[in-house]
This record gives structure tokens, C-alpha cells and sequence, in this order.
């Protein structure tokens, strides 16, 4: 049973785009490879899962690494997206942008505070930051050397 990913319209667009190097693939085999590399995509599965109806995995990999580093699917796209602004049919509207190459500031969290409850929460801070100071002074030993607290070393200071 072979699969057919592509319609022969459709192949008939791609398949300049793919380069053919001095020593293959051989052309027959390209639209076998390009369809494997549609189908690990598609389903999500894994190379090593892909059918052998498609060529031997590693080679249809291999494939897709090379046209991957030599830019085809950029050029591929560029020209899909040509072809349907001749024919009136480009749709800016469903842009989409991945978050993983685009990155906001991190200031950029998307929270917006207006400016009396930033100087109520900046004030709140300064507060707290003071109140920490006062606990902290609390809690250090207020002896004088040579004052004896009644710890055992004599130094005067405490142990607890």
C-alpha cells in the first residue's frame, strides 16, 4: 500500500525546489523522501517509526537535514506564499508568531498597575523593609563588653 501525501499538482510545485546534487537522490526517489519527512510531521512519530514504503529512515533523516540547512523549506514557503498572493488568496490575518523566537522583556509580564497603587505598594515596601530593620535590631544582643550575662566564656556576649 503506498501513501500518498501529496497530489501531483502539488508535487509539481515543490519539486523544483528540491536540489539534485551531482551524485543523487535520484529524482524518482525525491517525492518518496519528501513525503516521508510529510508523514514524520504529520503524525508525529518518530524516524525510526516512519514506513519503509518512504525509503529507509535514515536516509529520508538525512534528507530532510540537508534540505533543512540548505534553507529549502523557507524558499518553499516564500514561494507558497507568492504563488497565493498572485492568485488573491494570501490571508494576513492568521499570522502566527512562536513565543520561543520571539521574547519579550521581562518587564513585558502584562500586568498593568496605575500610578496610586504603585506609590500604595512601593510605600508598603519601604514599610515592610523598615519593619524587618527594627525586628532584626530586636534580636542582637545589646551588651557591652566586659559585661557579664552569664555566659561561661566571660566575653559578654550571648550565646542564643
Amino acid at each position: 500500500m503506498t501513501r500518498t501525501q501529496l497530489t501531483d499538482e502539488e508535487w509539481e510545485f515543490i519539486k523544483p525546489y528540491l536540489p539534485i546534487g551531482r551524485f543523487g537522490p535520484y529524482p524518482e526517489r525525491l517525492r518518496q523522501h519528501f513525503e516521508g519527512v510529510i508523514w514524520r510531521f504529520r503524525t508525529g512519530g518518530q524516524w525510526r517509526e516512519m514506513p519503509e514504503e518512504f525509503g529507509a529512515w535514515p536516509t529520508v533523516h538525512n534528507r530532510f537535514r540537508q534540505w533543512r540547512d540548505a534553507g529549502v523549506f523557507e524558499a518553499l514557503l516564500d514561494g507558497a506564499i507568492a504563488e497565493a498572493a498572485k492568485r488573491g488568496e494570501v490571508d494576513l490575518s492568521l499570522v502566527s508568531v512562536d513565543s520561543t523566537t520571539a521574547r519579550a522583556h521581562h518587564d513585558a509580564a502584562g500586568i498593568h498597575l496605575g500610578r496610586d497603587l504603585v506609590a500604595v505598594l512601593e510605600k508598603a515596601t519601604e514599610e515592610q523593609k523598615g519593619a524587618s530593620r527594627k525586628d532584626d535590631r530586636s534580636r542582637t544582643p545589646q551588651t557591652t563588653p566586659g559585661q557579664n550575662n552569664g555566659d561561661a566564656s566571660g566575653t559578654g556576649v550571648s550565646s542564643g
